[in-house]
């Protein structure tokens, strides 16, 4: 079994956000296994569903906490799989260390800052899981040529905003290659 959690903010202000990608990433995986609803964790302040990649049986996890307090979730799914290894635990989020339209999968190894990620290794007292990390820094574009003067967009409030209309028709690409890049990856690990 393993257990794929989306990273975002809930409510539809934030649906369209940077740091929404991961809830984007793992509804894409969903549409791709055919699940069309999710069930509520009360207790675990979440949305779920299952599915099966490869024959190994999944759990897609969306914390509806916000952001920051991802980790209780993702510490009420962990105990709830008291079996569960950390190596299983896949998390897409969003990361400001690589550029748009760019991704890494990586075991151990996230982002510089993530408040989110932060939140899951207080919770689960490591950083040791898969990192599904989805590139979404575009700030250098923003500047654009002529504007030296400008300066870039701090982190805190780039991932709030929403991907801009030519980011939306990119997005699209990027996150297909993502889930073909995770379901490759469930189905090794």
């Amino acid at each position: 079994m393993k257990l794929i959690i989306g990273l975002g903010n809930p409510g539809k202000k934030y649906k369209n956000n940077r740091h929404n990608i991961g809830f984007m990433v793992v509804d894409t995986l969903a549409q791709e296994l055919g699940i069309t609803t999710y069930e509520l964790s009360k207790g675990g302040k979440a949305e779920y569903a299952w599915g099966e990649v490869g024959g190994e049986q999944v759990e897609l996890y969306k914390p509806q906490t916000f952001m920051n307090d991802s980790g209780f979730s993702v510490k009420y799914a962990k105990k709830k799989h008291q079996n569960l290894k950390i190596s299983d635990i896949f998390v897409v989020h969003d990361d400001l260390d690589i550029p748009f339209g760019s991704y890494k999968i990586q075991l151990g190894t996230g982002p510089k800052d993530h408040k989110g990620l932060e939140s899951i290794d207080a919770e689960l007292g490591t950083g040791n899981y898969w990192h599904v990390r989805v590139g979404v820094d575009n700030r250098n574009n923003e500047l654009g040529i002529m504007n030296y003067g400008k300066t870039r967009t701090p982190g805190e409030e780039y991932v709030l905003q929403d991907f801009g209309n030519e980011e939306m028709k990119k997005l699209g690409i990027t996150i297909d290659e993502v889930v073909g890049e995770l379901c490759k990856k469930l189905a090794t690990s």
